[in-house]
């Protein structure tokens, strides 16, 4: 039996014996490691982003909802149409209805005045509405009241390829 021993890095078979890996391996499996990374990244982002508009979407409906619970706390009025504001603007600012007297129809600015302003706060160009409506015919007879919150979503919207300056908005329609 004639068994040689191969000084060079060759085995006795004649083939080159494997050492561990090359340097190509290692920089294509950091590759592929990094854009998996990358992808996982984006996912965070993405996921971030939907977080951010979803909870500007519960700030606006909490707050839709506390312009009915006024209304609802001062309903002549608001059956009057003392809390009907258009679209991006503002009754002029009455005096406090905190601790003291006040007259519904003062009551019912202090809280649109109130309402507005937390909508600024809170939201991005936050804005809103109030419209009531009286229905005579056909009955029921009633009156609903449509509050319209609206925002500027384009920083939660830009990761998902919405255009920029992307209004968001709810309607809330119940009858008083």
């Amino acid at each position: 039996m004639n068994i040689q021993h191969a000084s060079n890095g060759q085995a006795a078979n004649g083939r080159a014996q494997v050492k561990g890996f090359t340097l190509i391996e290692v920089m294509v499996s950091l590759v592929i490691l990094s854009m998996g990374l990358l992808g996982i990244a984006k996912l965070v982002l993405f996921s971030a982003h939907s977080n951010d508009s979803a909870y500007l979407r519960s700030q606006a409906t909490d707050l839709a909802y506390a312009i009915l619970d006024d209304m609802r706390g001062n309903r002549a009025m608001a059956m009057a149409q003392g809390y009907d504001v258009p679209i991006n603007t503002a009754p002029a600012a009455p005096g406090s209805c905190v601790g003291t007297g006040c007259t519904p129809a003062a009551l019912a600015t202090y809280d649109v005045n109130t309402w507005l302003s937390r909508l600024a706060l809170a939201l991005p160009a936050g804005t809103g509405s109030v419209t009531t409506t009286t229905t005579v015919a056909p009955a029921p007879v009633g009156t609903t009241a449509v509050i319209t919150v609206q925002w500027d979503d384009s920083s939660a919207q830009s990761v998902f390829s919405t255009a920029p300056g992307t209004q968001m908005s709810i309607t809330l329609e119940t009858v008083l």
